[in-house]
């Protein structure tokens, strides 16, 4: 039997102020550590040994991982995968959600954010927000950032990481991730079969472990989402 633990990073700064962000590097809020904090000691309590850990290159992934570890005393070196990224949300990077619902209607702004293969206006190449303006992204090779994304986009990079990297460890290796709603929305379809509606309803709350556990054949057993206090936040698969 093996284990993945998928955990959204805490609150960040952006999701406080209710800003599209995307590939944009912003840090945790305080209750977004408190939420990595509890975490680390919901999965410190099930005594899970984890072999190998993941984030996106992202600052609010990294910190919540980094929270997670220092819970768990366990200073393992982790990998920092930018296929794990949030979604490019283009042109609406940086706006306000409720600002935007105002300004092109409410039922425009979920279709921008849900619709399976709708993308957002791509983001001018020269604004300070685009991922290529940005350092932490110079490793990255310049033709795979992206301008813009849709939920489509997303899963298939994502996905074509986890396949190539994450399936081949599972079977000996447990597992934590830390991403970003889109990401681990992104495998949540992929290992429960999801449909592109589904999918488009899927819930991923801040700082929740989501834990899953295989069997020898690679088959889900048992899924569950740790922070119980907040069930009302999650999805019953």
């Amino acid at each position: 039997m093996s284990t993945l633990i998928l955990i959204r990073h805490g609150q960040s700064l952006w999701n406080l102020e209710k800003r599209f962000t995307g590939w944009v590097d912003v840090d945790l809020t305080e209750k977004g550590m408190r939420e990595a904090e509890k975490a680390g000691f919901l999965i410190k309590e099930r005594s899970i040994n984890i072999d190998l850990y993941f984030s996106s290159l992202q600052t609010r992934a990294c910190n919540t991982l980094k929270i997670i570890q220092k819970i768990l005393d366990d200073q393992k070196k982790f990998e920092k995968i930018w296929q794990l990224n949030e979604r490019h949300y283009g042109a609406l990077t940086g706006q306000n959600k409720i600002e935007m619902g105002k300004k092109i209607g409410k039922d425009k702004v979920h279709e921008l954010r849900r619709s399976w293969d709708l993308k957002p206006e791509p983001l001018d190449k020269k604004s300070p927000l685009h991922p290529l303006n940005n350092k932490i992204y110079e490793d990255v090779p310049k033709e795979m950032i992206p301008d813009t994304e849709s939920l489509k986009d997303t899963y298939e990079r994502v996905i074509n990481f986890y396949k190539k990297k994450i399936e081949n460890l599972m079977m000996n290796n447990n597992i934590l991730i830390s991403a970003h709603g889109n990401s681990i929305r992104a495998i949540c379809k992929f290992l429960f079969k999801l449909d592109d509606k589904q999918i488009s309803s899927l819930e991923i709350p801040t700082g929740n472990p989501l834990l899953i556990k295989f069997d020898k054949k690679y088959n889900i057993i048992e899924c569950e989402y740790l922070d119980k206090d907040r069930s009302n936040d999650l999805l019953v698969f």
